[in-house]
């Protein structure tokens, strides 16, 4: 799996793309064919651990009692599943939107500024939009 080091909150995946592409030439090198749908849920049986180990890492050294999983990532069944499960192991709240609301950003750009609107955080009609917005704020 890759953790990338004990104390280290970083996500890299190069490691592990190169792995499996490696796994996968060897494997023809010898004229098999692996079972694709046995190396992509290996695949993403690896980057939801670590998704879900470090966030729940992150959360607790941090004192964070609330994990949101939001986007189109949150469509993903196995880690709302896993995050669900873990979080609830900690003792940390966890919420994810529907999933009918998951693949589309501008239902999360909506909802961020739903509560955003809910804390009484208005924003002028001069306002200036940039792309960057940070959306991490304490509500």
């Amino acid at each position: 799996r890759a953790w990338l080091g004990e104390g280290n909150l970083d996500f890299s995946f190069s490691g592990l793309k190169t792995a499996v592409t490696n796994y996968l030439q060897r494997f023809r090198e010898k004229g098999d064919e692996p079972v694709l749908a046995d190396v992509a849920a290996s695949f993403q049986a690896a980057v939801v651990e670590v998704l879900v180990e470090k966030t729940i890492w992150a959360a607790k050294k941090t004192g964070v009692k609330r994990i949101a999983l939001a986007g189109g990532v949150a469509a993903n069944k196995t880690l709302r599943n896993l995050f669900q499960k873990r979080a609830g192991e900690e003792g940390i709240s966890f919420c994810f939107p529907p999933i009918e609301f998951c693949t589309d950003n501008a239902a999360m750009v909506a909802c961020a500024g739903y509560y955003h609107y809910l804390s009484g955080n208005f924003s002028s009609l001069e306002q200036e939009a940039f792309a960057n917005y940070p959306f991490v704020r304490n509500f």
